[in-house]
């Protein structure tokens, strides 16, 4: 650019416009449903022939189609416009250390197909393998055109680090932070691949199909085989400066004192995910004389039934949790907490220890709901997240 050029109002190109136009019309239709031309010239400031010029463009490009019409009480009856879901379609894949979930959605956020296998891959490159496997079989399955299945975003235990291309802190998954495993997953699925954290993708998941719809500040706290956070401000994830925000398994825990006689307390933990994660449910059963094979499940489940050692395990585990949530309360000062992960599907053993504990505790008592979507949050989050990325390629390649 010249020095005569510095400062002067470069012309807004007639395609621009027509580009901002048509992007104007398709946010319009897919926010608020179908309209006719002169509902959308009405509430756009749009002149009707700008409005069918723009319409034309859409249905062409295959984004927009007609949905029917409405006979007005006077006047010519109205053909109605929506748009077309079919445009475009997101894949969402989440990675645990049992299960690969995938699940394919098309614009509107529907899920039009998904698979559940189990994870038996021996190696982090079987785990990369059995995902691109599982994402390539369900779209051909399901007779979508693959050139539509704009891209992926996968949900994995860890903080993924972009520079290194590598996860970090999934101890969960051995081999899992070997750098090259996203790239592999990637060039098997011939499409771009967005990595998250299984946590922050579950507290998204919440946001958009479950209990967090209309929260301002929530948080999802994920207990299972581990223990992870993820935390959504104002509809928009929080992830911190380095990606670690919501890694309180890493915190201390609190809770710690020097271990009473008798049974009434396992061996004091360390860090909160020893404190409050599925081992810690079934070291507290042990402690409390259940024997044999357990599982955090087998604990819950035994709790259900009656069982007094496994209903005073269950009890430890809410009193934790009241800790974890104090600690997030008095830093975040959420209006929602959100139990999730594998043990938070028990949530409603565990509600009345945790708000009762919670009592005690702190004054900041943000209201503890049970994750509405179960085993989907993390899924559904990739699902959700996946979409915009898939509505934005989908209008720009029209």
């Amino acid at each position: 650019m010249s020095s005569s050029d510095a400062g002067v109002e470069r012309p807004w190109r007639p395609q621009r416009q027509r580009s901002a136009n048509e992007r104007l019309l398709w946010e319009r239709l897919r926010s608020d449903g179908a309209a006719s031309r002169a509902q959308l010239a009405r509430e756009t400031g749009l002149s009707k022939p700008t409005v069918s010029s723009a319409l034309a463009a859409l249905e062409q490009a295959g984004l927009v189609r007609e949905a029917g019409t409405r006979a007005p009480g006077r006047g010519r009856t109205a053909v109605l416009y929506a748009p077309d879901p079919t445009a475009g379609y997101a894949l969402g894949v989440d990675i645990g250390r049992s299960r690969l979930r995938v699940a394919l959605a098309d614009l509107d956020g529907t899920v039009v197909a998904r698979c559940d296998v189990r994870n038996q891959a021996r190696t982090a490159n079987g785990v990369a393998d059995l995902a691109v496997s599982a994402a390539r079989g369900l779209v051909a399955d399901c007779a979508v055109d693959p050139r539509k299945v704009t891209g992926a975003v996968v949900g994995t235990p860890g903080v993924y680090d972009g520079d290194a291309r590598r996860v970090r802190y999934a101890r969960q998954l051995p081999g899992w932070g070997r750098p090259g495993l996203f790239d592999r997953i990637r060039d098997g699925l011939g499409r771009p691949v967005a990595v998250q954290n299984d946590a922050n993708l579950a507290a998204l998941g919440e946001y958009a199909y479950g209990v967090g719809a209309g929260s301002r500040l929530f948080v999802y706290v994920m207990i299972g085989t581990g223990l992870g956070m993820g935390i959504v401000n104002e509809g928009r994830l929080f992830t911190g400066a380095h990606g670690g925000a919501g890694e309180i398994g890493f915190l201390p825990w609190a809770g710690r004192r020097a271990p009473e006689p008798g049974p009434d307390r396992d061996s004091e933990p360390d860090g909160m995910e020893d404190a409050v994660s599925a081992q810690a449910v079934v070291r507290a059963a042990r402690a409390h004389g259940m024997a044999g094979p357990l599982t955090a499940k087998d604990v819950f489940d035994a709790a259900r039934a009656g069982n007094a050692a496994a209903a005073r395990a269950v009890e430890q585990e809410g009193e934790r949790l009241a800790h974890t949530v104090a600690a997030v309360s008095a830093v975040l000062d959420p209006d929602l907490v959100v139990l999730g992960g594998g043990i938070g599907h028990s949530a409603d053993l565990l509600l009345r220890t945790v708000r009762r504990t919670l009592r005690t505790l702190t004054p900041l008592r943000p209201k503890v709901a049970a994750g509405g979507l179960g085993e989907d949050a993390v899924l559904l989050g990739a699902v959700a997240t996946a979409l915009g990325s898939a509505r934005d390629l989908a209008f720009e390649g029209r």
